[in-house]
């Protein structure tokens, strides 16, 4: 079967998309294809900083002749709708249906459709120019004298060649010819830009490859990376070091180079007295090298580093090295000053005095200045929301209202809160935004803080993603959440939710994190007690706690589903869970406190072994909603559980049969008794389950005050043998309406006892 290569060329398109563009080409592409009748055997995008390539093998080389019916309405229908087929159809008249006869229906139209095949070519030909006008650059350009016309051709830069063969492996492939913007297709691509710049044919994709690395290009982008990384590690390991390695790095010079060229520079010592990662972060950012430590070190780096070229230079690359040091020294020597600087005095300290005062601020110490300066320059977090300085001064309250649940000092957690975001008025953070957080943990050692305070000023901004790390410092752990709590707060309260895709502020990152910290610590948190008081901040927030809270819901199941727990448990658990919430909290107004109103007590932790030094505090346990994370999570490993024997499986089938038949007499309306009367008992098996409810609904809530979830499915495994009993022995649905009602209520007593623990009729199965 024939075999189709593509290739576009232009100026270099930016590392950062060329992974995208070339994917969302195999699927433009391979969806055209498809959907124009046309089978695949494999198919692979490929890219380098100059061109996106395709190779698709065993390609049909026509596409199937269609033949199909569509029926049409009555030949009686009214003429719309006679139109709306005739258009469906792509028919000119009537005339070109046909009629055919149902015995029940009577006469109807339908329409006898044949659509021959097209060959492969035609049908590329018709699709690639498309898909390279519609192509989803994040930006794009227009260029030369064609870009004066509307409807130009754009790209992300200017195309300059366009690869387009088709053909069997045993016969000369042809060149499939269309023409976009002056540019026509041919079989003629470039090589290197400087080591082979000349022409080269090219037939399929094999010899494509061949003849690109015979003109010094790496067709194959994790090849480069393969090449780039491999190279690396042995050239620090030639000079007694060790590479640092850096993935995004990694990516990104891949994205730069056709042919890469692994070389090492060199700066000098003394910029080894600032941190490793400004020193690290200014190479990366700068020149985009990879940095070096000695050998078998930890932490502190080499002033050696790795650098790729794209060009095999005659002097063995020694002015390239030499070049690309003395722009690290220049990078360097400016980060240099912005450490140094970061540790003196400000010059405008006798206007801090102020902010000082307000948040009990030291200004001998470098930090304190800062977060001083922070506050009296009046930094905007949000339009809505106020300055970053109104911003730490909640965070601070909240914390300290976090600190006794979590185990935490007090005092640590006021002050590691305060000096959170002093690094945001350094200069090093202001050079590299990136460093925000890290920065202030070491200008905080610096200063004689507290290691856990220092520790909180870079971990509370944790966790950024998925696979970062979660704090576990009760100092880090406090500010973390009294950081996530009052951005979910504050937008909540002015209606700047995420929407579908878009979430500008993170909020959906913001609340995943803090979901991770409360399971992954084990630490046992009311959301609506917290919610209260930090709504209490914001005028207009507090009726957004329920929507808030169903939010946080939301992120619990994205957080267990990639854990590997069942999505039908945890919506069994949420739905038997969920009450409304509180009266007193719905209608909190935005100052409860000035007007007598008692907030709800925060739950209690339970004290992990990563967290040591947490004593456990038992606090009275909002019952207001289903806001216990941690508890919702201990549940669903219990039902889970459950499940998994032949006593879960068994009550499981019953109870859905039950909650089937309830929900069938509800709907009819039938009378269902509101309590189950022992005196209407007609069969043992009545008897027995009544007593087998009674006891099970006794211990099952009984377990659930303990919060011992695993005795409660235990209690409720009792069940199993009578509800069978039951519906193998007992007609639900008597003559006898007064005994109806009492059988029925009767099955909704098991639905009651199984609701303490999970809504069953979600589970599936």
């Amino acid at each position: 079967m024939p075999d189709l290569l593509l290739e576009l060329r232009s100026e270099e398109i930016p590392a950062r998309m060329q992974r995208k563009a070339a994917g969302d080409l195999r699927k433009m592409l391979t969806d055209g294809l498809v959907e124009a009748g046309l089978t695949y055997e494999a198919a692979r995008e490929y890219w380098t900083p100059r061109r996106l390539a395709f190779d698709i093998r065993g390609l049909t080389a026509r596409s199937k002749d269609i033949r199909e019916e569509i029926k049409g309405p009555s030949t009686t229908a009214p003429e719309q709708a006679v139109q709306g087929f005739l258009r469906k159809a792509g028919l000119a008249s009537i005339a070109e249906a046909h009629v055919h006869s149902d015995p029940k229906k009577g006469d109807f139209y339908v329409a006898h459709i044949s659509k021959p095949g097209r060959a492969a070519e035609e049908i590329i030909a018709e699709l690639v120019p498309g898909i390279i006008r519609n192509f989803p650059w994040p930006k794009s350009m227009r260029w030369g004298p064609a870009s004066a016309r509307p409807g130009s051709l754009r790209w992300v830069r200017p195309l300059q060649s366009i690869v387009c063969t088709f053909g069997p492996e045993t016969e000369e492939p042809v060149v499939v010819d269309f023409e976009i913007d002056g540019i026509r297709s041919g079989n003629v691509t470039y090589g290197h830009r400087f080591h082979a710049p000349g022409p080269i044919i090219v037939r399929r994709f094999d010899d494509y490859t061949a003849k690109l690395e015979a003109a010094k290009v790496v067709l194959d982008a994790d090849r480069r990376k393969q090449i780039i990384l491999a190279d690396a590690r042995n050239v620090a390991f030639a000079n007694g070091l060790d590479l640092v390695e850096d993935e995004g790095l990694l990516e990104e010079v891949s994205g730069l180079v056709e042919w890469p060229v692994v070389l090492m520079g060199e700066f000098e010592q003394d910029f080894l007295t600032i941190p490793a990662e400004v020193i690290r972060l200014t190479i990366r950012a700068n020149q985009k090298c990879f940095v070096t430590r000695p050998h078998g070190a930890a932490e502190d780096l080499s002033n050696r580093f790795i650098l790729v070229a794209n060009i095999e230079a005659t002097d063995g690359g020694k002015e390239i090295a030499y070049g690309n040091g003395k722009v690290v020294r220049a990078r360097l020597s400016d980060a240099v000053y912005f450490w140094k600087t970061d540790q003196g005095d400000l010059p405008d300290l006798d206007q801090l005095w102020e902010s000082a005062a307000k948040f009990d601020l030291d200004l001998k110490k470098p930090l304190d200045q800062r977060m001083a300066r922070l506050d009296h320059l009046n930094v905007t977090f949000h339009a809505k929301l106020g300055t970053q300085g109104a911003r730490v001064a909640r965070i601070r309250r909240l914390a300290e209202e976090l600190a006794p649940v979590v185990g935490a000092d007090p005092t640590h957690v006021a002050r590691a809160a305060v000096l959170a975001k002093a690094d945001l008025q350094t200069e090093v953070v202001g050079e590299f935004p990136e460093l925000q957080g890290a920065m202030g943990r070491k200008y905080a050692l610096l200063q004689g803080e507290h290691p856990s305070v220092a520790a909180a000023a870079e971990e509370h901004y944790k966790p950024q993603g998925p696979s970062d790390r979660v704090p576990t410092d009760p100092v880090s752990v406090a500010v973390a959440l009294a950081d996530k709590f009052d951005t979910l707060s504050g937008f909540w309260a002015i209606d700047e939710k995420p929407t579908g895709s878009k979430d500008p502020f993170a909020l959906r990152r913001a609340a995943l994190g803090v979901v991770r910290i409360l399971i992954e610590n084990r630490i046992r948190l009311g959301l609506t007690s917290i919610f209260f008081k930090a709504f209490a901040n914001f005028t207009g927030g507090a009726g957004q706690m329920s929507d808030l809270l169903a939010f946080f819901h939301d992120r619990l199941k994205v957080y267990l589903r990639e854990s590997g727990a069942r999505y039908d448990l945890i919506d069994a658990v949420l739905s038997a869970g969920s009450r409304p919430i509180s009266p007193l909290v719905g209608e909190m107004s935005a100052k409860p406190t000035e007007e007598g109103a008692v907030p709800p007590a925060l739950h209690s932790v339970t004290p992990p072994s990563a967290l040591p030094g947490i004593s456990p505090t038992r606090g009275e346990i909002d019952q207001s909603s289903n806001d216990d994370l941690l508890q919702i999570v201990r549940r669903v490993e219990a039902l889970g559980s459950f499940l998994d024997t032949e006593d879960g499986k068994n009550l499981l089938a019953g109870t859905k049969r039950a909650a089937n038949i309830l929900a069938a007499e509800e709907k009819k309306k039938t009378l269902i008794a509101e309590t189950v009367e022992p005196a209407l008992f007609r069969e043992d098996a009545e008897k027995k389950l009544h007593a087998a409810v009674n006891h099970a609904e006794k211990e099952a809530g009984q377990a659930i005050q303990n919060e011992d979830f695993s005795a409660a499915m235990l209690a409720l495994s009792v069940l199993r043998e009578p509800v069978d009993s039951f519906f193998e022995g007992v007609l639900v649905n008597d003559e006898d309406q007064a005994v109806r009602a009492n059988r029925l209520a009767l099955l909704a007593r098991i639905r009651a006892a199984t609701d303490q623990v999970a809504d069953f009729s979600k589970i599936v199965g």
